[in-house]
């Protein structure tokens, strides 16, 4: 009774992580999503700097009412308007779109860490499963062999017909096994697949090894790293920084704004110069409507101090989110150095030590079953253990924005 799956699987040309990671980092959608609104801030930076566009105008003066058609009376004006904004505010105009894109590009890292330790749990996952099912497939083996020794004993009058029973029966829990592994990983092949942009029910096969780091650094390190590398963090920096600079703007909008026009006149038929010149200078004047401007001071201020705050709120949350997931990596290593250097072993050699009584005659069947069974439940809850840490250390690095410092020695 060999998987299908895994039948399947081994056809195909096995994926490392980094592989995988670089399909993710390409095609995944939410990290197109994301870039595709720091092109857009990216594109307005442009513009930042420019002024208002100029302004044409023509005035007609003085054209007889009674006589709307005698145009050789009537006062021509050709004029071209154009609109200065008050020194200092088109610069700071241009660097809080330029904070923007940076912030943009903060929030296409801040995806692709999350999206990255998602793919690295689906990942593991995955490999977990393939690897619980080459152990079942052993099992299959040994069970099977069993049956047929059973058998043969029962035939020959050294067994009983409830020995063939149980052996039926035990070789039926493992193919309940097969198929709640066989689901377990098509999720994770869907959902790593998803993650790359594929379709779901897409072939897919990975090999990776474990690795267990032996000592984590210690919250202060770590909390650290998350303050240099997390990009939720430098984001917020960013924005604080751009907020600053629009309570400058704000401020800057009690000076006064200019426009100047400039234009051509053609007087009346009669008149002695017809031609002529027209010249305009105008000017805001912002103190007249002060509380309007102190209002929008004031807005922006608390938005800087509001900025500040959610920065101090996103450290606390990813204090608590580092000592969690750190927790959580120590309590799994600890479970896996269990069944590694512990539980393994002794249900190997107790395992061993049933099989050949039994073929001695010196133990029972249901003895060889047993162990069997508890030897295929270590395995099982190895492999699960050591999902279980590389899920913990994933979130840890996402924690930190960044790889978990220490060797990772293999299993």
């Amino acid at each position: 009774m060999y998987s299908l799956v895994l039948l399947a699987v081994l056809a195909a040309n096995p994926m490392t992580l980094a592989q995988i990671d670089s399909e993710v980092l390409a095609n995944n959608p939410d990290i197109q999503s994301a870039s595709s609104q720091k092109r857009i801030a990216e594109a307005r930076v442009g513009s930042a700097m420019t002024t208002d566009d100029p302004q044409f105008s023509y005035k007609a003066w003085g054209t007889p009412l009674l006589q709307p058609w005698n145009l050789n009376q009537t006062q021509h004006m050709f004029m071209f308007t154009e609109n200065f904004p008050s020194r200092g505010k088109r610069e700071l105009q241009y660097l809080i779109a330029s904070d923007e894109t940076d912030i943009q590009a903060m929030a296409v890292e801040a995806k692709k860490r999350e999206v990255i330790a998602v793919a690295h749990q689906a990942f593991n996952q995955l490999l977990r499963s393939y690897d619980q099912l080459r152990i079942h497939h052993d099992e299959v083996m040994l069970a099977q062999q069993s049956i047929e020794a059973t058998r043969i004993q029962y035939t020959a009058g050294k067994a009983l017909q409830s020995d063939v029973l149980k052996a039926g029966v035990a070789y039926s829990r493992l193919a309940e096994h097969e198929i709640m592994l066989e689901s377990e990983a098509d999720s994770a092949r869907a959902g790593l697949n998803t993650l790359m942009g594929r379709p779901p029910d897409q072939p897919l096969d990975v090999e990776g090894t474990y690795g267990i780091v032996e000592t984590l650094p210690t919250q202060e390190i770590l909390k650290g790293l998350a303050v240099a590398n997390r990009p939720e963090l430098l984001a917020l920096n960013l924005m604080e920084k751009q907020a600053a600079r629009r309570v400058e703007l704000t401020r800057k909008g009690l000076r006064p704004d200019y426009s100047v026009t400039a234009g051509y006149m053609l007087m009346p038929g009669g008149s002695s110069h017809r031609s002529g010149w027209i010249g305009e200078v105008s000017m805001t004047l912002p103190w007249l409507n002060r509380s309007k401007h102190d209002s929008e001071i004031e807005q922006a201020q608390e938005e800087h101090d509001a900025i500040l705050a959610e920065y101090q709120k996103q450290l606390s949350s990813i204090s608590r989110e580092i000592r969690e997931s750190r927790i959580r990596a120590e309590a799994a290593r600890k479970v896996v150095e269990l069944y590694r250097d512990t539980l393994r072993p002794d249900t190997s050699s107790v395992s061993k030590a049933a099989t050949v009584a039994y073929q001695t005659n010196q133990g029972s069947l249901v003895d060889v079953l047993n162990t069997q069974v508890m030897s295929i439940d270590v395995e099982y809850a190895l492999f699960n253990a050591l999902a279980n840490y590389e899920k913990s250390l994933a979130d840890l690095e996402r924690a930190i924005g960044g790889s978990v410092p220490g060797e990772r020695k293999p299993l």
